[in-house]
């Protein structure tokens, strides 16, 4: 497994808008030569420290559902059908230098800790996991979930708490340092993702009955619903500065919501169009930019779509992938795009 240097493709970078910082000659070392030749003919500018302006990486078995990177982006874990958790270097030749097995069935989302010291995973065996990301070992199974746990998110800050939403209609919470969860909120359908609020005093969750619920850890009971999804919602990410949840649905639309605590009633501010979801019926994933000023969201026809959360316009549609986009994330200090597909790739890719 390998991290494989693909050559920039000219129709890709012209979706991808021109970029600012020109590399010169001597920071294209260790490039092959055909490479090399391709760049500095096109002359084509630099934004990143990716080897590359396209990355793409190759070694999974089976559809790719979840990558993430860390926090302080040295790495990526990706995770998918064929039931590994992979990590990878983002620099150099993005190697594959890691993978952890355990999980009986597959692996449909994944969540690093705050300090990177842990990863979490949830899956279609009915558990949530802990991995130490020192041994690369499992450290500990959470049991209590009746039917394919969908999602797994982890709080933002205070002690390692986690919360997962499953087929079998409840949302759980967990503290890491426990094996039994600390919560359990039973909804009426399935749910298909949660996150938790800044303070993780809240968790967020959508299912198939296309509403956002709003779940208090202390009042231990669902406080408001969002409406406007008129399809299964596939996806939720809350901002950088916790005060607006994305959320990603079946019904070909990305709804942006006011979560802050005294918002209007109409919690809904902004809605994006131009992705789309396929007869697979796959949980696309949705992500914000680290400064919030873009997002973007896994997408059923191939294509990574970004959009400006200002102007709602899609900055860039972003060809390469043969099967369907199930999750996209920004890199948390560079202009750079990653996405995961069904055609068992990961690509790594520069933006202004």
């Amino acid at each position: 497994m390998e991290g494989v240097k693909r050559p920039a493709e000219s129709h890709a970078l012209m979706e991808m808008g021109p970029p600012k910082v020109p590399r010169t000659e001597t920071q294209l070392v260790g490039l092959d030569p055909e490479t090399k030749k391709q760049l500095l003919s096109a002359g084509i500018q630099r934004t990143s420290n990716l080897t590359a302006p396209i990355m793409l990486l190759t070694g999974h078995e089976g559809d790719i559902f979840c990558c993430k990177f860390s926090h302080d982006g040295q790495f990526i874990a990706s995770t998918g059908f064929d039931r590994q958790i992979l990590l990878w270097n983002v620099y150099g030749e993005c190697e594959n230098w890691m993978s952890m097995k355990g999980h009986t069935g597959a692996v449909l989302s994944l969540r690093f800790s705050t300090d990177d010291s842990t990863l979490f995973t949830c899956s279609t065996d009915k558990t949530v996991a802990k991995w130490d990301l020192e041994t690369c070992e499992r450290v500990k199974r959470f049991k209590g979930h009746q039917a394919f746990v969908n999602d797994v998110s982890s709080a933002r800050r205070g002690p390692q708490m986690l919360c997962s939403g499953s087929d079998d209609g409840t949302i759980k919470v967990w503290d890491s340092r426990q094996r039994a969860p600390v919560n359990t909120f039973q909804a009426t359908y399935q749910v298909t993702s949660v996150t938790f609020s800044d303070t993780a005093e809240q968790v967020f969750s959508g299912g198939i009955d296309n509403d956002i619920k709003v779940w208090d850890l202390r009042k231990n009971a669902m406080v408001y619903k969002m409406r406007g999804h008129t399809d299964t919602l596939t996806g939720l990410e809350l901002s950088p500065d916790g005060s607006y949840l994305l959320s990603n649905s079946m019904d070909n639309s990305v709804r942006c919501w006011d979560v802050r605590p005294f918002a209007p009633q109409e919690r809904c501010v902004k809605i994006f169009r131009g992705h789309k979801h396929s007869f697979e019926k796959n949980l696309l994933r949705c992500a914000w930019s680290p400064d919030g000023s873009k997002i973007s969201a896994g997408s059923g026809d191939r294509y990574v779509y970004i959009w400006d959360t200002t102007s709602r316009r899609v900055l860039y549609k972003l060809p390469g992938h043969e099967g369907s986009v199930n999750d996209v994330a920004f890199h948390p200090t560079e202009p750079i795009i990653m996405s995961g597909s069904s055609d068992k790739q990961i690509y790594l890719g520069e933006i202004e």
